[in-house]
C-alpha cells in the first residue's frame, strides 16, 4: 500500500484521556504510522476559538489562529478520520463549531456566479467514527443515521469529500473492557488500511 497523509481528528469536547473517542483517536494513529502513514492529530478539546456568529464572519472573517495548523492539515491530507460522540442524535456542538470555522470557502469550496460552488477538497477520502450510548443498529435503522448522514452530505461531500465511509459504536457505556478492546483492534486496522 502506497503510504499517504492523514489527519486524525479527535472531536470528543471533554479532555479527560480515559474518552474511549481518545483512545479510537490513538489506535487508528498508531496503525496509520506502523504502515508507514504521515499523520497529523487535531484533538478539538485542546483548541480555543469563538463560535461564528454572522454570515460575513464565515465568508470573510480571520480563521482563529489556534486553527490554522488543523486547516493546514486538513487540506494537506489525503484521507480524513473524525471521530466524535452522539449528542442529541447528531455532533457535538463543538465539532460542528470547528468544522463552520475551517470548511470556510476558499479551503472547503469556492462561490461561483451561477450553479453550485466549486468543491475544493476533492481527491480527499474520509472516515467517521461514532461512539453513541443506544445500539448502532437503532441509530442507523430507526433513527436512519440523520446526523452522520447531514455531516457527510453537507459537510464532507459538499467540499468534494469522497468516499466516506463510516464507522458506528454502540452501547458503549456498557461495553465490557473486551469489547472495547475489539473496537480498538479495529481501529488500528484501520490505520494501517488508511481506510
Amino acid at each position: 500500500m502506497t503510504p499517504c497523509r492523514i489527519v486524525v481528528i479527535q472531536g470528543h469536547p471533554d479532555p479527560d484521556p480515559r474518552r474511549l473517542c481518545r483512545a479510537l483517536a490513538d489506535s487508528y494513529a498508531v496503525g496509520a504510522r506502523e504502515a508507514g502513514h504521515t499523520v497529523a492529530t487535531v484533538d478539538i478539546a485542546a483548541l480555543d476559538f469563538p463560535l461564528l456568529r454572522t454570515e460575513a464572519a464565515f465568508e470573510h472573517g480571520t480563521l482563529p489562529e489556534g486553527l490554522r495548523e488543523a486547516q493546514q492539515a486538513i487540506v494537506q491530507a489525503e484521507h480524513i478520520v473524525l471521530i466524535f460522540p452522539l449528542w442529541l442524535g447528531t455532533m457535538p456542538a463543538l465539532v460542528k463549531a470547528f468544522l463552520e470555522q475551517v470548511m470556510r470557502p476558499g479551503v472547503a469550496f469556492a462561490y461561483r456566479p451561477r450553479g453550485m460552488p466549486k468543491r475544493l477538497l476533492t481527491g480527499r477520502s474520509a472516515r467517521v467514527v461514532v461512539t453513541m450510548g443506544m445500539p448502532a443498529l437503532v441509530f442507523r435503522w430507526w433513527f436512519l443515521a440523520h446526523g452522520v448522514r447531514g455531516l457527510e452530505r453537507s459537510v464532507l461531500h459538499f467540499a468534494g469529500i469522497r468516499p466516506v465511509r463510516e464507522t458506528l459504536l454502540g452501547m458503549v457505556g456498557t461495553a465490557s473492557e473486551a469489547k472495547r478492546a475489539g473496537w480498538l483492534r479495529q481501529m488500528r486496522v484501520l490505520g494501517q488500511r488508511a481506510a
